[in-house]
């Protein structure tokens, strides 16, 4: 009912050739396939079934620092906030979502994409606090605009965002390079004035072990990626029946939009949006790795695939580690522990 929204679909009536009431149709049926319905029941319901879902396999092993959290809050009491998490595991989402769950946070408007709208998962996730997005939109103005007016009326209200700031899961563990799509239209959002400031939490979720990992070898090889359904899902939940380990969630400082970018007029060149886009993006992929914990897991693989292919002794395995460990504390690394277990013993 916005005057901005009804006359943007105007201009594209005007700019596509089209007549206004299919425009109007068509933008209509975007946006129930794009935005967010939340019940508060149901997100009580999806934060508990979060909660059962990766204590099945880590246990009550939920490693987080309650006083980031706190700031975190104090932040959004100020200006909206947008949760950048990195993404290595299809849990990642879950157990962010009980961590401010069990803190008090409100339940973050989430971007997922449109292939884990399957039955039932979907109407849950989207009563959850879930939108989706569809893949590739590159050629389809009206789906555009209706996004971007989303975005906009979420900034605007400050309703706190959450997507993946590396657009899909890394395979390697090594964090991807940044997406721009989403966080463009929130630049563009702070641009416009929808809102005074827009803080960029970034969050690095990290595990001793994840069990998407046979999927993965099954890709490198030259397999298809899985098809996301009710099927798919419960063999995940399946897999979860085994020990992975701890979770560990750290979040990074947080950019603020107004001391990074300033403040803009419409008439800036877009070519100068760009370029401050891509640099507050990799900022935000910077501060993940500043703030992500070297496992004790991770070390001892490190040491046994520098081999190459062949085995190492014990003897060897801890020289290796010992010397990682050296190079760990020299450079003064965040760890999950002290990495002074590099002993028989410890290894």
């Amino acid at each position: 009912d916005r005057a901005a929204f009804r006359g943007g679909l105007t201009r594209l009536a005007w700019e596509t050739g089209r007549e206004l009431p299919d425009v109007t149709r068509r933008a209509s049926r975007y946006l129930r396939e794009i935005a967010a319905t939340h019940s508060p029941y149901v997100i009580d319901i999806v934060a508990h079934f979060a909660r059962a879902l990766y204590t099945r396999g880590y246990g009550d092993r939920l490693n987080y620092d309650r006083a980031q959290l706190e700031h975190t809050y104090a932040l959004a009491q100020r200006a909206p906030v947008v949760f950048l998490p990195s993404h290595k595991s299809n849990l990642d989402h879950l157990v962010l979502r009980w961590a401010l769950y069990e803190n008090g946070h409100p339940p973050n408007h989430t971007a997922g994409g449109i292939n884990m709208n399957f039955l039932p998962m979907g109407p849950l996730l989207r009563r959850s606090g879930v939108f989706f997005i569809r893949r590739t939109f590159k050629d389809n103005p009206i789906y555009k605009f209706v996004l971007g007016q989303y975005i906009d009326y979420l900034v605007e209200k400050r309703f706190p965002l959450e997507w993946y700031i590396e657009g899909g899961r890394s395979r390697s563990g090594k964090l991807l390079p940044p997406r721009f799509g989403l966080l463009a239209y929130v630049v563009d959002a702070y641009r416009r004035a929808k809102s005074e400031d827009v803080w960029l939490i970034p969050v690095s979720i990290g595990y001793d072990q994840i069990q998407d990992v046979g999927s993965y070898v099954s890709e490198q090889r030259g397999g298809p990626k899985e098809r996301e359904s009710f099927s798919w899902f419960l063999r995940m939940f399946r897999m979860l029946k085994r020990r992975y380990g701890e979770i560990y969630i750290r979040f990074g400082e947080p950019v603020s939009l107004r001391d990074t970018l300033g403040v803009a007029t419409e008439q800036t060149p877009r070519d100068e949006h760009d370029i401050a886009l891509q640099k507050l993006a990799f900022e935000v992929s910077v501060r993940i790795n500043r703030v992500t914990p070297i496992t004790a897991t991770s070390l001892v693989t490190l040491a046994l695939l520098g081999a190459g292919d062949r085995a190492l002794s014990l003897d060897e395995t801890v020289r290796a580690v010992q010397s990682l460990c050296d190079y760990v504390r020299r450079r003064e690394l965040p760890t999950t522990e002290s990495p002074e277990g590099d002993t028989p013993d410890g290894i």
